[in-house]
């Protein structure tokens, strides 16, 4: 029987860093993974191909919109669908399989196959069974779906079928305003849809800071996405190739029918551990499907780890790569630690939104005494040039302290300017360390340095 230390099942962001991780840290490491490429649905079917589609999208959105103003003359390009596929497909395949040199240079077995665990310590894939010292479970998590909605990736979607539709809807119903609806619904505007999308609450990306909620919502009206907020979707007929959404206003529970050419449903997902055996295991799951752990990501049953979206917390890559590092550490030994405070979210829309830390919200829940420092991007030469002066920075720091609480961004490359923050909450920084640290001029990054200033005396340019 094929022995390892380590046997980490998925390699999506979490099991793949962890992977590797390990085997710089000298443990003999196999990863177990059924599809025809690594990476998970990250690179294969979510954020590597979305944004590829959102850069595609932009671009012809300048071309459309700012290029004359530039000097650009000519007419504005067409689209070519399947052209713009292929270049997505070869994005995938570049990062995929720079995913299978990463695990040939360090030495990391790929088992091919889908893998379940017939007993702690071991793991089987297809007729072959390898033992492993430990097992780390990082499955990821799927799609999820609401009553009376069945998704058949042709005319009723999930984000997968979405990366991939024979042709542009002239209508697209997204049901759920999250980062997946959103970001989507944004390409297919671009290239020429009509785009719907229907919530049942009565706010857009739930969790985020209301300001920047309203602003976000008010910018993808004006781009001319169409809410319709507080409805209850009962379901989707499908005939024909043609879709009749039939939703109820929370408000007044009046009924009402909307026709499109395509339903993308990004109601969220949920944890994926089908098949893997853990109720025979013993291993204790949450009443929403994820699998329970403690502060070291160990499940109830010895020798068995989960991380990533199939664990308690937010259903991010880079949260799953944090903790695939962390729980490589500690099984070498050392202290690996996620500081799940500074774990920054982004959503890749144009503007883009980005926030870290507490919420203006959380902190007066919590009753904590804070300032807000905002500088809008109109202040911003660089952004005026580049007709990206929508959105503003926000940041909250302790009213006594001046420690840095929270960063909210909408506006140009706000998931880059983000990471400034975060690594400026990771050392407990003031405000005012950002705000007396030079910036160049002119980038958008002294809209992060305005904010800050304007946690005490004020921002210069506004």
């Amino acid at each position: 029987m094929p022995s390892y230390d380590v046997i980490i099942i998925g390699s999506g962001p979490g099991g793949y860093v962890c992977a590797i991780r390990c085997a710089q840290l000298g443990l003999k490491t196999a990863v177990v993974e059924g599809r025809e490429t690594l990476g998970g649905t990250c690179l294969n079917v979510g954020c590597i191909p979305s944004k590829a589609l959102l850069h595609a999208s932009h671009m012809l959105h300048e071309a459309e919109h700012n290029f004359a103003a530039m000097g650009l003359k000519g007419k504005a390009p067409s689209v070519d669908w399947k052209q713009m596929l292929s270049y997505k497909e070869d994005t995938i395949g570049q990062n995929t399989k720079g995913i299978e040199f990463l695990f040939k240079k360090n030495k990391v077995d790929w088992l091919k196959g889908w893998g379940s665990i017939p007993e702690a310590g071991k793991v089987k894939v297809g007729d072959d069974v390898h033992a492993a010292k430990h097992i780390i479970i990082a499955s990821g998590s799927k799609v999820s779906t609401l009553p009376g909605v069945e998704i058949d990736e042709k005319t009723v979607v999930s984000s997968t079928g979405a990366l991939e539709l024979g042709k542009i809807p002239k209508k697209l119903i997204v049901i759920g305003a999250g980062v997946i609806g959103l970001e989507l619904g944004s390409v297919y505007k671009r290239l020429g849809s009509e785009v719907k999308v229907i919530e049942f609450l009565d706010a857009i990306t739930p969790g985020m800071d209301a300001e920047i909620q309203k602003t976000f919502q008010r910018t993808l009206k004006k781009q001319g996405i169409a809410f319709q907020m507080g409805a209850a979707v009962q379901g989707v007929e499908v005939k024909n190739n043609k879709a009749k959404v039939t939703y109820k206003l929370r408000k007044d529970d009046s009924e009402h029918v909307e026709d499109a050419d395509t339903v993308l449903v990004a109601t969220g997902r949920s944890p994926y551990t089908d098949g893997l055996g853990l109720e025979a295991l013993g291993v204790e799951m949450s009443k929403r499907g994820q699998i329970v752990t403690d502060g070291h990501y160990a499940t109830t049953v010895k020798g068995i780890y989960a991380i990533g979206d199939c664990i308690d917390g937010p259903m991010l890559a880079h949260k799953a790569e944090d903790e695939g590092m962390a729980i490589a550490e500690i099984l070498a030994g050392q202290k690996g630690h996620v500081n799940y405070n500074v774990i920054p979210g982004v959503i890749y829309t144009h503007p883009e939104v980005a926030s870290v830390g507490q919420t203006e919200e959380q902190l007066k829940e919590a009753g904590i005494a804070y300032n807000v420092g905002k500088f809008s991007f109109m202040g911003n030469g660089r952004a005026k040039a580049n007709f990206a002066g929508d959105g503003f920075v926000k940041i909250l720091a302790d009213k006594s302290t001046d420690r840095i609480l929270g960063a909210h961004i909408i506006g140009p490359m706000a998931g880059d300017l983000i990471h400034e923050v975060c690594v400026a909450m990771e050392f407990g920084a003031a405000a005012e360390d950002l705000a007396r640290t030079c910036h160049a001029h002119p980038t958008y990054s002294e809209a992060v340095r305005e904010a800050a200033l304007a946690c005490g005396d004020g921002p210069i340019h506004s």
